[in-house]
């Protein structure tokens, strides 16, 4: 279970050490990131915490052009499950 706490900390310091651990949505654009995210901070209040991406997908977010949080620590893009590989050869 998730901390908001936490994750808002961690989220408007842009700590690194949670990044891929859990993922923030934002009400009002429709887009979910990872908590290192450069763009700009939203308002607490528009933001809802997922621990995956998926979960965050699954709620109608679509994943930021910038942070790529699909491919965030632990995803199976960073991981290198066998269609990345064959896609990358």
């Amino acid at each position: 279970m998730l901390n908001q706490i936490i994750c808002q900390k961690a989220r408007l310091s842009r700590d690194p050490r949670f990044d891929g651990k859990f993922f923030t949505a934002v009400k009002t654009t429709g887009i979910y990131c990872r908590p290192i995210c450069p763009a700009m901070t939203p308002k607490e209040e528009n933001v809802l915490y997922f621990s995956s991406a998926i979960e965050a997908g699954n709620a109608g977010y679509r994943p930021c052009l910038r942070c790529r949080p699909d491919s965030a620590p632990g995803s199976p893009a960073w991981k290198g499950v066998n269609s990345t590989l064959d896609r990358a050869i």
